[in-house]
């Protein structure tokens, strides 16, 4: 075993025997949970409606899934916004991957970063790739680096809360289309954290990068760990 492995492993000990001490309020819980239908049926009119622009003229359909959207997401987001008032981690991604989608591209990084930032610092993986994306200077931190180092510890705190969308998924072969999610199973996020990672800590990079690809088989990780072939 090559000598880059056991430094990686010791760094790590302290991270995987000392989790975060995250309790998810079970009122909070309830109001997410509350939402998720909603979330579902506002994406499933957002699939429909992208379909129907494709439509010459005014399209009856298309006014009657407009109204419909405008009714299920509004009350999805009040409840959203709820449940983090009491600190949900998974609400707090869920709203600010609504911002991302929804805002414009100026008032993004406001609106959802905070929000990202503290879900991420509770252990909960998917915001890692929105941040790397929206929220600078914080995806250069220390901070950050430390907040992805402990998600491995929380896993399985969240193992119920997936599959989760994120607008792109590094470690997927496939190409979101528009407004388009990408659902992720737990794995798949613990395979974008280690291919995060990877940009993070030069000195374990090439171990950071294969242990994504054996997760899921992360694209990204496997082409960058071919170009330094």
């Amino acid at each position: 075993m090559s000598r880059v492995v056991p430094a990686l492993l010791i760094a790590w000990v302290p991270v995987a025997a000392h989790a975060l001490d995250v309790r998810i309020d079970p009122h909070a819980d309830l109001l997410y949970r509350q939402a998720l239908p909603l979330l579902e049926q506002a994406d499933s009119q957002d699939d429909t409606m992208s379909t129907l622009r494709t439509s010459a003229g005014d399209d009856p359909e298309l006014t009657r899934q407009g109204q419909a959207m405008a009714r299920t997401l509004p009350t999805a987001v009040a409840l959203l916004k709820k449940s983090v008032e009491l600190g949900h981690p998974v609400a707090q991604y869920r709203l600010a991957l609504y911002y991302t989608t929804y805002l414009p591209a100026a008032q993004i990084s406001e609106a959802a970063c905070p929000l990202l930032e503290a879900s991420l610092k509770q252990g909960f993986a998917p915001p890692a790739t929105a941040i790397a994306t929206w929220c600078a200077p914080f995806n250069a931190s220390p901070a950050y680096r430390e907040a992805l180092e402990a998600i491995p510890s929380m896993a399985t705190l969240y193992a119920a809360y997936y599959p989760q969308p994120a607008t792109r998924l590094a470690c997927s072969r496939s190409q979101p289309q528009g407004l388009e999610m990408q659902w992720g199973r737990q794995r798949d996020y613990q395979a974008e954290v280690y291919q995060l990672l990877g940009n993070l800590d030069p000195q374990h990079r090439q171990v950071l990068l294969q242990k994504a690809v054996e997760i899921n088989g992360c694209v990204a990780a496997q082409q960058r760990l071919t170009s330094q072939r």
